[in-house]
């Protein structure tokens, strides 16, 4: 996973967990549901990114 991938995937996480709260401060359930989707994406984004890595690592073992 590339460092800029990485962090794209966490501010989404974080902007998630920020809209999470902040609804939940303020009651806004919609808000609060909306973050929890946010932190969905960013996981499912970083999940695939590791696959990706993994196989990239299987790639290079049969190259040696």
């Amino acid at each position: 996973m590339g460092i800029v991938d990485k962090a794209k995937n966490k501010a989404e996480e974080l902007k998630g967990k920020a809209k999470e709260t902040t609804g939940r401060i303020i009651g806004d359930e919609e808000l609060q549901a909306e973050g929890l989707v946010d932190q969905g994406k960013a996981g499912v984004k970083q999940a695939g990114e590791s696959v990706k890595d993994a196989a990239k690592d299987v790639t290079r073992a049969f190259k040696k």
